[in-house]
């Protein structure tokens, strides 16, 4: 079985390969994983580290704060939970109300650089998933933007499961259209597109994803969180 720092390695050389004329930053999904699987990929040259659950993610933050971690949030956000993501994260994937991204604003401390978050798209429209439509993004654009302690940098989407290659092809490819089309609209510079997860990383790569979310494919099958 191959080891925690060989498939890291095989997931690195899988994004270089799949990197067209954009740089794609590899985010390593470490919910319920240790922090000492953490701490072994810091040393291998790891920064960026996702987490779902906000309990366990400060309980690491904890253990590994002489470690200089950039820590993105990427799960539901529950309105009582914002104050420790604005302390505690340098960034948000899963802004998908505009009264979350107003919350953490608001709760942003002085002296920390502007709180860095994508709007979570429902890009399929599942019922089971938040997020917003994408034909309701225009009007939240204008009031994100005025939140001083946010730079909104882009938009996450978690495609719905099971679609065949040429369909999760095409979700990616339409949520890079309505990134193109924000920037457009707003003269805006958004340079992230963070989807594309264990099992569809190389369509997002290459329908123009910035960031991918591996965990499966590095830490093995999830634990259960202690947390």
């Amino acid at each position: 079985m191959a080891s925690l720092l060989q498939r890291y390695t095989i997931q690195q050389q899988k994004v270089k390969a799949l990197e067209k004329a954009w740089p794609v930053k590899l985010l390593a999904v470490s919910k319920t994983r240790p922090a000492e699987d953490v701490a072994e990929l810091y040393r291998a040259g790891q920064r960026d580290f996702g987490e779902n659950y906000l309990q366990e993610a400060l309980q690491k933050q904890r253990q590994l704060a002489h470690y200089d971690i950039s820590w993105h949030f990427i799960g539901p956000i529950q309105s009582n939970k914002t104050r420790d993501i604005a302390g505690y994260f340098s960034w948000v994937h899963s802004v998908d109300r505009l009264k979350i991204a107003q919350r953490l604003n608001q709760q942003r401390p002085a002296g920390l650089p502007k709180l860095n978050i994508c709007l979570q798209v429902n890009i399929d429209k599942e019922a089971s998933k938040s997020g917003f439509y994408i034909e309701d993004l225009a009007a939240v654009i204008e009031p994100v933007l005025g939140l001083k302690n946010i730079s909104l940098r882009g938009l996450m989407a978690i495609p719905k499961a099971g679609k065949c290659a040429n369909d999760q092809a095409n979700t990616f490819k339409q949520l890079a259209d309505v990134k193109q089309s924000l920037n457009n609209e707003f003269g805006l510079k958004l340079d992230t597109l963070s989807m594309g997860m264990s099992s569809d990383m190389a369509a997002a790569i290459n329908e123009g994803a910035t960031m991918v979310r591996i965990g499966t494919a590095i830490f093995g099958a999830r634990l259960k969180s202690t947390v």
